[in-house]
């Protein structure tokens, strides 16, 4: 279990540093331009409409031969797939092609995500005690901000220590070597993990589903749309609130490169130590008042937030960016074990893979691109705050009518 949570590491390693770089790699592979940074940033949305597929894809293969054999699957092509990143020619060498080899290399990238962190959820859910699920279950959230946070330090680092010649020539590909290095590590580690119970459960009961994905559809349909509610709250207060703000900062003129990568760093740092806390708050209250308080939060609050970021002095900035790391945290923290228990173990994987995942894709992937387009055609400072209000008001309703799945509270109210 503690290798399958910390391996989200890598993931979430992967795809911010990829958002924290977007300004660096709009330079190093596509001619510079005023679309420079939107093509990357397209980049990182294409990617995203993959991840639906790969969930598909693995989810079929966790839910019909097992959640270990998916994960090692998932890891070996994330591997490849960051090497390849690294060891890419640039537009100044290959021209325009180093920037279409960037995008399908990110569109195998988000491929193999789509069956990472659906597939650990499940096991880590399926292996912990009932009352402490939504705990363990946040340690995924909390170990992928750790990849996050390694992400905007590393990035930071890269981009402070190097001069912007040696950055552009080399330097960016440090941080990709890094993340190949560590994805191979975690590659190795998983060799000895053992299989889900529930799946043991399952392959000794006969109830393994034939068809995965037909199963999911034809009995958790209620599931899946619940899935997929939490889940665009999730991903749009996460990569707007959080990822997405570098770019933000750097956009509006406010803060260096640098200086937006360090206070991106501090954010995922915050995350990390608000997701365990808000995990076990789930356990004790429910995962229903959490979920629902975290969204009039995300009704109310970024607006002002990002306004207050776009116009404040640098410790007003950080504050902000701070309050907009709680709210994600928090959501991403309960989100992750309410939408799998919206499920029993037949078919976990495939009802994440078209509820969660899906919801990813759209509201993750195409949402900084999104709120960059709105910010350049507007020059309103709060558009990435209403975005992110709009999904919470539309999320709400489903939150206040669906049941309650923590595993303390369903036994408190059985007769």
């Amino acid at each position: 279990m503690a290798i399958a949570a910390l391996s989200t590491i890598v993931e979430w390693y992967d795809f911010t540093l990829y958002l924290y770089l977007v300004t660096v790699l709009s330079r190093v592979f596509f001619a510079e331009s005023d679309l420079s940074v939107l093509t990357t940033l397209a980049g990182f949305a294409v990617a995203y409409l993959m991840r639906p597929i790969g969930a598909v894809v693995f989810g079929h293969i966790g839910d019909r031969y097992g959640r270990r054999r998916t994960m090692l699957a998932s890891m070996s092509i994330m591997t490849a797939a960051m090497l390849a990143t690294a060891m890419l020619p640039t537009e100044a060498q290959i021209g325009a092609a180093a920037g279409a080899a960037l995008l399908l290399i990110r569109c195998v990238m988000g491929f193999s995500v789509g069956g990472e962190y659906t597939g650990v959820v499940a096991y880590l859910l399926e292996g912990a005690r009932a009352e402490r699920r939504g705990l363990i279950t946040s340690i995924a959230a909390a170990a992928s901000e750790i990849g996050a946070l390694l992400a905007a330090g590393v990035s930071a680092l890269t981009v402070t220590l190097l001069s912007d010649a040696d950055l552009i020539a080399w330097g960016w590909r440090i941080p990709f070597l890094i993340g190949a290095a560590l994805a191979g590590t975690v590659l190795i580690a998983r060799a000895s993990m053992q299989e889900s119970p529930d799946f043991e459960r399952q392959q000794g009961a006969g109830s393994v589903p034939r068809s995965p994905l037909i199963h999911a559809l034809r009995h958790h349909r209620k599931g899946i749309a619940r899935g997929f509610a939490i889940s665009a709250l999730g991903s749009i207060t996460y990569y707007v609130g959080i990822t997405y703000v570098p770019v933000y900062l750097a956009s509006v003129g406010k803060l260096s490169e640098a200086q937006a990568l360090w206070l991106a760093t501090l954010a995922a740092f915050t995350v990390i130590l608000v997701t365990p806390l808000v995990g076990a708050l789930g356990d004790r209250i429910g995962r229903k008042p959490v979920l629902v308080g975290l969204a009039i939060a995300g009704a109310f609050l970024p607006m002002a937030l990002f306004t207050l970021l776009a116009g404040a002095s640098h410790g007003g900035a950080l504050a902000g960016a701070m309050v907009l790391a709680v709210v994600a945290g928090g959501v991403s923290a309960v989100g992750a074990v309410t939408t799998a228990e919206q499920f029993p173990g037949e078919g976990r994987l495939s009802g994440l893979a078209f509820g969660a995942t899906t919801a990813t894709a759209i509201f993750g992937g195409f949402a900084p691109y999104a709120a960059q387009l709105l910010l350049q055609h507007t020059g309103w400072p709060a558009v990435p705050g209403l975005m992110i209000a709009l999904v919470a008001v539309g999320v709400l309703p489903v939150l206040l009518t669906m049941p309650e799945t923590a595993p303390r509270l369903m036994k408190r109210q059985s007769p």
